[in-house]
């Protein structure tokens, strides 16, 4: 079978754009396969913006996310395995859903508000 966390990813940002709000994506940049600007990472983390407004060739296939997004105004690459999306959100309210860390095929949970601290929501798996 083909790994469902592509689906869950094409899916979420579609719901978190038809309700109006901005999706984000968290990546595992310590993966093994990940082309991304590291230095904007934290703890080993990358969290984008990916509306459309913030990025450009957004796509998601059964292997790879690939985008082109701004940081500090350069223009930058971002080309990761699907297993390195460890979440996607909307910022303004945190609500979405995580992953488990470089596992394509694993179980997704949702996201609580309530997990998300102000600012920048944490990606928790709730059990």
């Amino acid at each position: 079978m083909t790994s469902l966390r592509p689906y869950l990813v094409r899916a979420l940002v579609d719901w978190i754009v038809d309700n109006g709000l901005t999706p984000h994506m968290v990546i595992d940049c310590g993966v093994p396969g990940v082309d991304a600007p590291v230095e904007y990472a934290t703890g080993g983390k990358l969290t984008l913006n990916i509306s459309a407004k913030a990025v450009r060739s957004f796509s998601v296939d059964d292997a790879r996310v690939r985008l082109d997004c701004r940081f500090h105004g350069q223009s930058r690459h971002v080309d990761a395995p699907v297993g390195a999306v460890l979440g996607v959100y909307a910022k303004e309210t945190g609500v979405g859903m995580g992953f488990e860390a470089g596992r394509g095929d694993s179980a997704a949970a949702p996201v609580r508000k309530e997990q998300a601290p102000a600012g920048r929501p944490t990606l928790k798996l709730v059990k």
